[in-house]
């Protein structure tokens, strides 16, 4: 049986893997904070909660569902547990042109 720690792990870097795949915004990815992922894991199934910071501008919907798709599929592989669910919780957007190094004068 594999800890809830370990499938928070494997979830935690696997939205990592995906946001630096599915998003188009290297100058924000420096500046993206590491996600956080809890579990919760029983009966061979397991249900995410990945929160996360994203580059903007972005199709956040898009980018979303194959972040979904991507940590899914991903856990899914790495744990051999059925995916029933991943919830996303986006704590902040990245501006990934540097607009927050600009001030109005």
């Amino acid at each position: 049986m594999i800890s809830d720690k370990a499938v928070a792990r494997i979830a935690a870097r696997a939205a990592k893997e995906a946001v630096a795949t599915h998003t188009d915004a290297s100058v924000a990815h420096a500046k993206l904070a590491a996600p956080r992922a809890s579990v919760t894991v029983g009966s061979g199934a397991v249900r995410l909660g990945l929160t996360l910071d994203l580059p903007y501008p972005a199709d956040l919907a898009g980018v979303s569902r194959q972040l979904q798709q991507y940590v899914s599929e991903r856990v899914a592989h790495l744990t051999g547990m059925r995916v029933t669910e991943v919830t996303l919780a986006i704590e902040h957007l990245i501006p990934a042109d540097g607009l927050e190094d600009r001030r109005v004068q």
